[in-house]
């Protein structure tokens, strides 16, 4: 439990992970937290005795394919540590559409758009928008609200803490469709739309072929559910405009989208998932 106004002590589970490394960088440039990285040799093991005893806050950042049991292993632990803050492991669309979420499973790939071999499939006419987050603006962001007096000090009384007690936080770095990403594409690669293929298919055709496969044991299934649920027109997928976000109460920086795919082209370079 914090004994000041400010959140000092900070746990984090899956540092070395895609989010979580990016949220222990940013944690740790504020000059305002102590860090400590908790790890478990396996989904069995538990975590040692009094590691969560005096911290602040806990932070879970796990895989996709973690078991569910984990997460509530470590919350449980942290209850009992007296842990006052807890960031669950939901880094993820909007977690307050209960149909979203069911529909929904992970998020391991690419929006349709193979970089590699210059193809792009979009789903319907791929002019759904949506709000996405890139891993650097995920860690700004968690730095940002971690930063933040858990009680209001002063006139703004927004700027704390206690208002998100239990609530969700929205950020985003864009708001964009897939005609978007492909154009980004175009120009950080030099290229035309004629030098790559690009097909349509109807979201929900492609969200049904993610579950056949999913159930026929081929993981690409969960790519292809969760980059094709947020495409839906309902507009689940644009938590910019349907829940607004914290962007700018977080100051969080504007980014440059053709930065962004940059640097996922040089991340699709590497080793896949699949």
């Amino acid at each position: 439990m914090a004994t000041s106004n400010h959140l000092t002590k900070i746990a984090i589970v899956g540092a070395g992970g895609n989010s979580g490394r990016f949220i222990t960088e940013a944690l740790l440039k504020t000059g305002k937290h102590t860090i400590t990285a908790l790890t478990r040799t396996d989904s069995q093991s538990k975590l040692p005795e009094g590691a969560l005893r005096g911290q602040d806050a806990l932070i879970i950042t796990l895989s996709g394919f973690a078991p569910k049991v984990v997460q509530t292993q470590l919350i449980n632990a942290a209850g009992e540590a007296g842990v006052g803050w807890i960031l669950p492991n939901e880094w993820a669309p909007d977690t307050a559409n209960e149909v979203l979420v069911q529909d929904s499973l992970s998020m391991p790939a690419a929006f349709g758009i193979d970089f590699a071999n210059h193809t792009a499939t979009l789903f319907d006419e791929g002019e759904t928008k949506i709000s996405v987050s890139t891993w650097p603006q995920i860690g700004c962001a968690v730095a940002a609200l971690l930063s933040l007096p858990i009680n209001s000090e002063g006139s703004n009384k927004e700027d704390c803490l206690e208002n998100f007690r239990n609530k969700l936080v929205y950020v985003n770095s864009f708001t964009v469709s897939q005609r978007d990403m492909l154009e980004s594409a175009l120009r950080v690669t030099g290229t035309k739309e004629e030098d790559w293929t690009v097909t349509k298919e109807p979201a929900q055709e492609r969200y049904s072929t993610g579950i056949e496969q999913i159930e026929e044991g081929q993981r690409i299934g969960y790519a292809k559910m969760m980059y094709t649920r947020v495409f839906y027109p309902d507009g689940c997928g644009d938590t910019e405009h349907n829940r607004g976000t914290l962007n700018s109460l977080l100051g969080l920086p504007k980014e440059d989208i053709d930065e962004a795919t940059n640097r996922a082209i040089e991340r699709s370079k590497g080793s896949t998932w699949v």
